[in-house]
């Protein structure tokens, strides 16, 4: 699963996209890439990526792909484990396959407090010490879209933007409490 990537300077937006996407984009701006702020739109968290040389292609070698599989400890009933022993490919693959459904079952309906915590950490970064931050956030996990709106209005559009794009699960009315 890719993660997506926005790119800041200062109060603008300059790109949005995947990882790779966005490592293309800053490769090629050279040495004025080295001040950007980068945010993982998921967590809203500020993350750096190496902007170093092209990625190299890993040759593969005999045997198995590594996957990055680690194997770790499931404690289920015997009727679980019977359940998933009767699966094609067995209780591993099955596994796998149910954890990957669950992770896009969330992914298409992001949680509103995912939302309000993404917002919250771009948030801190971008527009910590402006007017109206701390009403913002009180609004924000209040879900008070009106009150986030007011208390952001004086922000810069880019950051007022980008921060309620990532609250939106949160002050979607739709949303569970």
């Amino acid at each position: 699963m890719t993660r997506t990537l926005t790119a800041f300077a200062g109060d603008l937006w300059i790109a949005t996209g995947d990882e790779e996407e966005l490592r293309a984009t800053l490769h090629a701006m050279g040495t004025e890439a080295q001040s950007l702020l980068l945010f993982d739109d998921s967590t809203g968290r500020q993350v750096d990526i190496d902007l170093g040389g092209p990625v190299q292609e890993i040759s593969r070698g005999r045997g198995r792909p590594r996957l990055g599989v680690q194997a770790r400890e499931v404690t289920l009933l015997p009727r679980h484990w019977d359940w998933l022993a009767a699966q094609p490919g067995g209780a591993s693959v099955t596994l796998r396959r149910l954890v990957e459904a669950a992770r896009k079952d969330a992914d298409t309906k992001p949680s509103p407090r995912a939302a309000m915590d993404a917002a919250y950490h771009f948030l801190t970064v971008m527009a910590g010490d402006r007017p109206g931050y701390e009403d913002a956030i009180r609004a924000l996990y209040a879900r008070d879209k009106a009150g986030f709106d007011l208390a952001a209005a004086d922000w810069p559009s880019a950051i007022r933007d980008h921060g309620a794009a990532l609250a939106q699960g949160a002050f979607d009315q739709s949303a569970p409490r």
